[in-house]
């Protein structure tokens, strides 16, 4: 049976940082793209910021670029978003999710797994 995991999330003041953590089990990770999405209440799940299996190719939303950074330790079994220069428009709960594809997708029908989600809140 396939796990997520999320860790990392908390209260944050703008302008700050967190590093969320995603840990995989019950399929090998190394095969599939991971990705992360976030979700406010009443909202759709938005994509964030995705990476390809081998951690050699990244794509981020416009709202993120130059903020985020996303990356993987295949050795670990563990996808990392880095979060910066955090804004209130940030605070959502965020997911990691698990593909069924080896190159980047940011679309949520291309994912099979996901975790629980951890919560992100920027105070102004």
């Amino acid at each position: 049976q396939v796990q997520l995991v999320e860790s990392g999330g908390g209260l944050v003041q703008a302008g700050g940082s967190l590093k969320l953590s995603c840990v995989g089990s019950g399929r090998t990770f190394s095969t599939y793209a991971m990705g992360w999405f976030r979700q406010a209440p009443g909202k759709e799940r938005q994509f964030v910021a995705a990476i390809n299996y081998s951690g050699t190719k990244t794509f981020y939303a416009d709202s993120v670029k130059g903020r985020f950074t996303i990356s993987r330790d295949n050795s670990k079994n563990t996808m990392y978003l880095q979060m910066s220069t955090l804004k209130p428009e940030d605070t959502s709960v965020y997911y990691c999710g698990q593909s069924d594809a080896r190159g980047v997708v940011n679309t949520t029908d291309r994912y099979d797994y996901w975790g629980q989600g951890t919560q992100v809140t920027v105070s102004s």
